[in-house]
């Protein structure tokens, strides 16, 4: 288990513990695991994000702090949320990591988490050109996605 793994699962232990809201120094927990502060800065930004059902608040400086919020949304509201935030273009390994976080909330069941990464993979799309696969692997992405709404 990665360093960032050990920092998400010691948060998300934490929020529990706290019900659903908690509040965090940066360097205290940089200094927890002899890290530094932009590794935590990392773990926020990917693991703590909207799309992961979270609402991150962060104060930097001296007094600063991160806040953490975990949202409890509906599905539809989650999925539609993150239909909102499909950019253009897309890569597998993002489109990948949205899928699983669905199904860990359990807004997509693991048979269609599944038929979603099979589709969205790298492998389904080999004959669209490269250059454009980021744009076909979105569209693709928020239909389906539409779709199971």
């Amino acid at each position: 288990m990665g360093i960032s793994d050990l920092i998400a699962s010691f948060i998300r232990d934490a929020l529990e513990d706290a019900d659903g809201v908690l509040e965090l120094q940066r360097n205290d927990l940089a200094e927890r695991f002899h890290c530094v502060p932009s590794q935590i800065n990392y773990v926020m930004s990917t693991r703590f994000s909207p799309e992961n059902g979270y609402i991150v608040e962060s104060r930097r400086g001296g007094g600063g702090y991160i806040r953490i919020s975990r949202v409890r949304v509906d599905r539809p509201t989650l999925l539609m949320s993150v239909i909102n935030s499909i950019g253009d273009t897309i890569d597998a390994q993002s489109a990948g990591a949205i899928v699983r976080n669905l199904a860990d909330a359990e807004a997509l069941s693991a048979e269609a988490a599944e038929l979603l990464l099979a589709a969205l993979s790298d492998a389904a799309l080999r004959n669209v050109p490269s250059a454009q696969r980021g744009a076909v692997r979105a569209d693709l992405m928020r239909q389906m996605l539409i779709h199971s709404v």
